[in-house]
C-alpha cells in the first residue's frame, strides 16, 4: 500500500539475504506517517526484535517528489520515543553515537524481549555538526548533504577520462562546499529539486 507495488515478499527476502550474508546489525528503516502506519509502532518493534533486526524510525523529511511535505503532519522524534515508552522500557544505548544519524535505545518489553531501536530525528534533532555522510546518487552525482541543491558530476568526469587524482579533487571541492546545516528551519529553505526516489539509496 505504501509503495504502490506488491513487493513485500522481495523486501523480506532481501532482509533474510542480508542476515544470511553475515551483515550485523541489519538495520531496517521505517517512516511513521500519521493516520497511515503510526498505529504499528509496537508491532514493528516486536517484529524487528524477534527477527534480530535493528529497526530505525526516521522522521519524515522534505524529500518527497510532490514537494508537499508539511512539518505539521510529521511525527517527530519526541513523539516516537513517547509512543515507544508506552510499551517498552527505554534505556539509551551504551555505545557512543559518534557520527551515526540514529539515537539508539535498548528496548525491553514486559515479557523480557529485548533489542535495540534507533530514532533518526533529522528535522527536530539535527546532527549536522557530527555528520560525515555523503551520498553517491544512482546516476553518479555526489551530494555532500541529503538536502543539498547542488551535486558534483563524478560520472561525467569519469567518462571523460578523469584520473583518480582529478576525481579526488572534485570530491574534496564538493565536501569543502558542505554547509554547516541543512537549514530546514530557515525561512529561506528550499528542498532539493530531485526527490529521494530519484537519487537512489
Amino acid at each position: 500500500t505504501l509503495t504502490r507495488r506488491d513487493r513485500l515478499s522481495a523486501v523480506l527476502a532481501g532482509i533474510e539475504a542480508a542476515k544470511d550474508a553475515g551483515l550485523a546489525p541489519v538495520k531496517v528503516n521505517t517512516v511513521l506517517m500519521r493516520d497511515v502506519n503510526d498505529d504499528e509502532v509496537v508491532s514493528l518493534v516486536t517484529w524487528a526484535i524477534a527477527n534480530d533486526l535493528q529497526l530505525r524510525f526516521i522522521e519524515q523529511m522534505p524529500l518527497d517528489a510532490q514537494h508537499a511535505w508539511s512539518r505539521t503532519e510529521m511525527i517527530e522524534a519526541g513523539e516516537i520515543l513517547e509512543r515507544l515508552g508506552e510499551a517498552f522500557t527505554l534505556t539509551p544505548a551504551s555505545e557512543p553515537r559518534g557520527s551515526d544519524p540514529a539515537e539508539r535505545w535498548v528496548v525491553e518489553a514486559p515479557d523480557g524481549l529485548m533489542g535495540q531501536v534507533g530514532v533518526i530525528g533529522s528535522v527536530t534533532r539535527p546532527f549536522c555538526a557530527a555528520c560525515d555522510r555523503v551520498r553517491l546518487t544512482s546516476d553518479g552525482q555526489l551530494r555532500n548533504c541529503l538536502f543539498a541543491r547542488d551535486e558534483s558530476d563524478l560520472r561525467g568526469a569519469m567518462r571523460a577520462g578523469a584520473s583518480d587524482d582529478e576525481l579526488i579533487d572534485l570530491m574534496r571541492a564538493c565536501l569543502a562546499a558542505k554547509k554547516a546545516g541543512h537549514g530546514i528551519d530557515e525561512p529561506t529553505f528550499v528542498p532539493p529539486p530531485r526527490p529521494m526516489s530519484a537519487i537512489g539509496g
